[in-house]
């Protein structure tokens, strides 16, 4: 007989629990036999006893089962299905761009997508400043959507890993959200419920990332690693940069035209770029549709310059219940907010730092992110024109252009950025956008 207070003090006397054990809890989380009090206690055992990597994947594996699984067999597929996942940042914009130059060159790619979380932006809510733009299709649209145009970016159907959503809104709760173990579970069993047959993980270190420091970010990493791979999903992890804010934007609706000026050869941010064709080449490599990683960038420039990219993201935002001429007319369809104003920095100087993560809540102040899950967003606010690290700021250049709603909103975006970015006279030592990459074979 099932005991879920015997699972939770073996955890809490730092025993290890067998695979049946983890999945008899699981079991317990998903048909409400087992509390909250016990999902908490177990929460919190894991937190200060931690997990096997044998543990973290009968974990995922059993969230995963939790519900649905989706299966593209039958579909008969002549390219991969792969994704990516990020663990999120400001001015992350890569998904809206990663998903169809993926898609153009021959790959399938069921982007299971989620909401802004803290000073992290949402793939989801960038994609809701789109009119009409349907983030929850039924099954049946989104197998047509997959397999007529290669990419669908969604949100999670409350069918795909259910036990990950009560464990997650408990954990949120009890200061247990940090646990590396619980953190690999709840990103990868979302994921590996969509079906993959290859994953690449972008996780962020620096000012602006999840994880408080360098060393946890790379922890991370390699639990994910270690976990999907052993989940039997081949995955490549790459650390990139977050020390500053990633694109030009940050914001929902200013991020959309951002990404579709990417797209369209109109702008694009070198970093942003770095790490776009970076991740976006790993998936290619991973799914057989490169022999390397110069070969597979070689493809994505060639879809970027023919404009098949930009034609895939046209396709999907048509096929989703968005505008059909999104691509040509985006700045008719996306909100705009009635103040537009540059934002100069107080002194002169050079850029030597950004506090990435104020700069995310200062999105969020303006109502472009969330306190509470029930909040509604502005998707018309945030930030545009960002200035970078090792540039310099003056009466000409401004730190960024803000875009609000209200005389008081500019004054407390602009006191908010002024203090998130420390000026000097030295140019500071740039990071590397890409830090570290986990193959695989690293394992």
């Amino acid at each position: 007989m099932f005991l879920p207070q015997e699972v939770i003090r073996k955890k809490r006397d730092g025993k290890v629990l067998d695979a049946e054990e983890i999945r008899a809890f699981v079991r317990g989380i998903t048909d409400g036999s087992v509390s909250e009090g016990q999902i908490a206690a177990f929460a919190m055992a894991v937190y200060f006893r931690g997990m096997t990597m044998e543990e973290r994947i009968a974990l995922t594996l059993a969230m995963r089962d939790s519900g649905d699984v989706l299966s593209w067999d039958d579909l008969d597929l002549p390219g991969p299905i792969f994704d990516k996942h990020s663990t999120g940042g400001v001015g992350d914009v890569v998904s809206l761009m990663l998903g169809p130059m993926a898609a153009a060159c021959g790959g399938y790619v069921p982007m299971i997508s989620g909401r802004g979380l803290g000073h992290t932006g949402g793939t989801l809510d960038k994609f809701e400043s789109i009119p009409g733009y349907n983030t929850a299709p039924d099954n049946d649209l989104l197998r047509k959507v997959i397999r007529e145009v290669g990419v669908a970016i969604i949100g999670q159907t409350g069918s795909l890993a259910p036990a990950d959503k009560r464990f997650y809104s408990i954990r949120d709760v009890t200061a247990t959200v940090e646990s590396i173990p619980l953190i690999t579970a709840s990103i990868l069993s979302k994921k590996l419920a969509a079906g993959l047959q290859s994953l690449v993980m972008d996780v962020k270190a620096g000012s602006g990332a999840f994880m408080p420091t360098e060393e946890l970010s790379e922890e991370l990493a390699r639990s994910i690693a270690s976990v999907a791979n052993g989940a039997g999903c081949p995955t490549t992890v790459l650390i990139t940069d977050m020390n500053q804010v990633l694109a030009s934007s940050a914001g929902n609706a200013v991020e959309v035209r951002e990404a579709v000026r990417y797209l369209t050869g109109e702008e694009r941010n070198p970093r942003l770029h770095e790490v776009t064709m970076a991740l976006t080449a790993e998936m290619l490599l991973l799914g057989g549709l490169a022999k390397d990683l110069e070969e597979a960038r070689q493809k994505l420039q060639e879809v970027l310059d023919n404009g098949k990219a930009a034609e895939k993201f046209g396709e999907m935002v048509a096929a989703l219940g968005g505008p059909a001429d999104f691509v040509e007319r985006y700045d008719d369809y996306l909100e705009k907010a009635p103040i537009v104003r540059p934002i100069y920095a107080e002194g002169k100087g050079i850029v030597r730092a950004m506090d990435t993560r104020a700069i995310g809540m200062a999105v969020v102040a303006m109502k472009g992110g969330r306190t509470r899950p029930t909040d509604a967003i502005d998707h018309a606010v945030g930030f545009s024109d960002f200035i970078a690290l090792g540039e310099r700021a003056d009466g000409e250049r401004p730190l960024a252009v803000a875009h609000v709603r209200s005389e008081e909103q500019f004054a407390e975006a602009q006191r908010r950025l002024r203090e998130a970015i420390v000026l000097g006279e030295e140019a500071p030592d740039l990071p590397p956008m890409i830090h570290k990459r986990i193959t695989p074979e690293d394992l």
